[in-house]
Parts: C-alpha cells; sequence; structure tokens
C-alpha cells in the first residue's frame, strides 16, 4: 500500500507539473503573440503565480517521491555496470528541466513587472520584453523536451 501511496503522489504530482507548465506557458505564449498589453498584464501576473503555487510544489514533490518509489522497490539508481539506467537518466533530465525553469521563472517575473511598469505609463512594451520573451521560448524548448522523455522513460522503463 506505501508503494501505491507513493506512485500515486508521483503520478499526480507530474500531471500537475507538466499539464500546469504547458498550459501557462502557452496561455503566456498566445497572450505575447496578440501584442494586446492589457492581456500580457494579466496572463504574466497568473503565470508567475501559478507556477510558484503548482510547478514549484510539483517539482519538489517529484524527485522525492521518485526517490521514495525507488527505495521502497529496493531498485538500483544505476545500471549494473555503474551507467545510467532509466532511473538514473531520468533525474538528469529532470534536472534539465530543473535548469531551464528556474532562469523561466525569472524571466517571467521580470517580464510581468516590465509589462505591469508599461500598462501603468501608458507605453509600448519596450525590445527588452522581446528580446527576454525570446529567450524564454529558447529556454522552453528543453525543458519541455526533457519532460517528455522523463515521462517516457517513467512509462516504458527500458533499461
Amino acid at each position: 500500500m506505501e508503494y501505491l501511496t507513493a506512485k500515486w503522489l508521483h503520478v499526480l504530482s507530474s500531471t500537475i507539473l507538466f499539464g500546469t507548465g504547458i498550459g501557462t506557458a502557452f496561455y503566456m505564449f498566445v497572450a505575447n503573440r496578440s501584442r494586446n498589453l492589457d492581456a500580457i498584464v494579466v496572463v504574466t501576473r497568473w503565470v508567475v503565480r501559478a507556477d510558484w503555487a503548482f510547478t514549484g510544489t510539483a517539482a519538489i514533490v517529484q524527485p522525492l517521491t521518485g526517490l521514495w518509489m525507488v527505495h521502497l522497490a529496493n531498485l538500483p539508481m544505476l545500471s549494473p555496470a555503474g551507467g545510467l539506467n532509466w532511473i538514473s537518466l531520468s533525474f538528469v533530465l529532470y534536472f534539465v528541466t530543473g535548469a531551464c525553469w528556474l532562469p523561466v521563472v525569472w524571466l517571467q517575473i521580470r517580464m510581468s513587472r516590465m509589462a505591469a511598469q508599461c500598462q501603468r505609463q501608458g507605453v509600448e512594451l519596450p525590445l527588452q520584453y522581446w528580446k527576454l520573451e525570446r529567450l524564454w521560448c529558447l529556454l522552453g524548448l528543453p525543458a519541455f523536451s526533457a519532460l517528455v522523455w522523463v515521462f517516457y522513460l517513467m512509462v516504458v522503463k527500458p533499461f
């Protein structure tokens, strides 16, 4: 029963992590494409909040429940030859995702503040905002790809 509890929490947190991540990214991407400052202000503010509340919480729960299941099932973290197995590769890819996500959160906060300030001043978003937005998009690609591979490894357990 304890393993099933750990697995349930792991699957639930992975769903929240991936779902919130892709959902907030989609809405921020679409709001930016609209170039509607009012929409950008509202969406970026809520994206920052959702990332801290949901993505951030799930990002902490994920490795903890993963390690809990590894412990309960007495699974090795490395292959018999000492190389990566599906568990250790999942952790490497998860680290890649986190290494991209932390700067993304910082970018989102900066972009949200910049958009709100422009709205208050009645001016358009500066070129700097759009440079940050490009970097935000670029960091999202490896983060999303790495999580897709983690899902694959969790389900298929190929090695």
